[in-house]
């Protein structure tokens, strides 16, 4: 019954926290010409996908959406961006989980997948909108590559935490 009340205020705290995050960078990264985007949320969402959820439940899909709205309504313009892209994300990903084993490095691959599928579908649909006008090479650069690193590295350091109290909270 807990665990039902632990994700989505865990969520909810990563939702907060994220928006906090570009000011504990060093002022180097914080005020250069990287754009880094905090997923903290969709990192948590793809570890539940990989060790909460079993092969017919869908907590994760349910939170994506759910917190994608929440991440429109709160720190976007456009209402529906984060929703369609982190349910898309998490879907795929809770796929893919059901034919690989569920494991460290099943989890740091959906990761990656999930992070690069995210930043690709936010490129385009803000291209598609004219939200942005960056190059694809800038875009590369100067926000995949360095939001997919900080990323990863926030990834790493949940990972310990989270996995073992996820697997637990799936076996009650």
């Amino acid at each position: 019954m807990r665990k039902r009340f632990y994700l989505p205020l865990i969520l909810l705290f990563l939702l907060v926290l994220q928006g906090l995050a570009m000011s504990l960078l060093p002022a180097s990264l914080a005020y250069s010409d990287l754009l880094i985007t905090p997923h903290w949320v969709l990192v948590i969402l793809i570890l539940i996908a990989v060790f909460f959820d079993n092969d017919d439940t869908y907590y994760s899909l349910l939170y994506a959406i759910l917190f994608g709205l929440l991440i429109d309504m709160v720190y976007t313009s456009i209402l529906g961006v984060y929703m369609f892209t982190y349910g898309i994300v998490i879907y795929l990903a809770h796929g893919l989980k059901k034919m690989l084993h569920g494991n460290f490095i099943v989890a740091v691959l959906l990761a990656l997948f999930g992070l690069a599928l995210t930043e690709l579908l936010l490129y385009t649909i803000y291209s598609f909108v004219q939200v942005t006008q960056m190059t694809w090479e800038a875009f590369l650069t100067k926000r995949m590559l360095p939001t997919g690193i900080a990323n990863l590295l926030f990834f790493l350091l949940a990972y310990p935490i989270v996995k073992g109290k996820l697997e637990k909270w799936a076996a009650n």
